[in-house]
């Protein structure tokens, strides 16, 4: 994610970059019913919707 900030902050567009910080990679685990093991769910999520997200199942 810090490679979009920086790409935005060379273009010059300073709302651009702003904007890039509100986000953040989210990485869940989550556990498959049939076989146990863990799989990882990638997901780009607005800062404030984090816990929703994490809350979810």
């Amino acid at each position: 994610m810090a490679k979009a900030a920086k790409t935005a902050i060379k273009t010059k567009d300073a709302r651009a970059a702003a904007e890039a910080k509100n986000w953040t990679k989210v990485v869940k685990a989550v556990r498959s019913p049939k076989t146990g093991a863990y799989t990882f769910k990638e997901a780009i999520i607005h800062k404030d919707k984090i816990k929703q997200y994490l809350a979810q199942k």
